[in-house]
């Protein structure tokens, strides 16, 4: 069972922009993760768009190259071409839609800019465990987030989701987190960060699916931005329960 919850990833995003003038692009980015389970995930892909105005406008192709290896097991290698496009004023959306040449894959999201921010996204995948990249397995998680001030220091993010498995089970997501800024100057916060999961169905397959699961953690956040550069750090330490 592929038990992707105590997760130490590292992830590398890198991205060629050109000026907000430009109205073709080109770049590169590329993505590596490796979990407690001994399953990495790398993803490269060539961006070329054929209208380009800045990060948050432009429409073109997006040609990825996946690998996974599940759980120290036999790496698994997937092409995927993907429409990827972003626009917006008052509401803004990004998304990009494409195949592995078995099932639609792909995510979009549509976000708003007031200080009760609500994002409204839908995500498709194939499942990363062994017996989902054997048998093309795929999950559709389709969800919604709001930002709510609670004063000039404190802000409560809520997410709530269904996301659904190839076969019979539909699982209920819910995620809280409760900020409290410490210094502004020194973007430093105290957090308190809640999430869990129900299934309709446990045990299916080989992904991690107990019937129920829980986990809070209370962390502290230092978060900076430097020359249009964002750095964040979080420690946390708290506790997890399964069924």
């Amino acid at each position: 069972m592929n038990r992707r919850l105590h997760v130490l990833a590292a992830a590398i995003a890198l991205s060629a922009w050109q000026p907000a003038h430009a109205q073709q692009y080109a770049g590169f980015e590329g993505f590596h993760s490796s979990d407690a389970d001994g399953t990495d995930v790398t993803r490269t892909a060539l961006d070329l768009d054929w209208t380009h105005t800045d990060r948050e406008h432009y429409q073109g192709l997006s040609l990825e190259r996946a690998r996974f290896r599940p759980s120290g097991q036999r790496a698994v290698a997937d092409e995927r071409l993907y429409w990827r496009f972003a626009g917006g004023d008052a509401w803004k959306w990004t998304g990009r839609v494409g195949s592995d040449g078995h099932s639609v894959l792909g995510s979009a999201a549509i976000h708003n800019e007031a200080p009760r921010r609500q994002e409204y996204f839908l995500e498709r995948e194939i499942i990363e465990t062994p017996i989902g990249l054997q048998d093309r397995l795929y999950s559709t998680y389709l969800g919604a987030a709001f930002d709510t001030p609670l004063g000039e220091r404190d802000l409560l993010t809520t997410v709530v989701g269904v996301q659904t498995f190839d076969g019979d089970n539909v699982r209920l997501h819910y995620r809280g987190t409760l900020v409290h800024t410490l210094s502004e100057t020194h973007g430093l916060s105290a957090q308190l960060r809640v999430r869990g999961f129900h299934d309709s169905v446990a045990n299916e397959a080989d992904y991690f699916a107990p019937g129920w699961y829980a986990q809070a953690i209370p962390t502290l956040q230092v978060r900076r931005f430097v020359n249009g550069w964002r750095y964040a750090v979080a420690a946390g330490v708290g506790t997890q329960r399964a069924a």
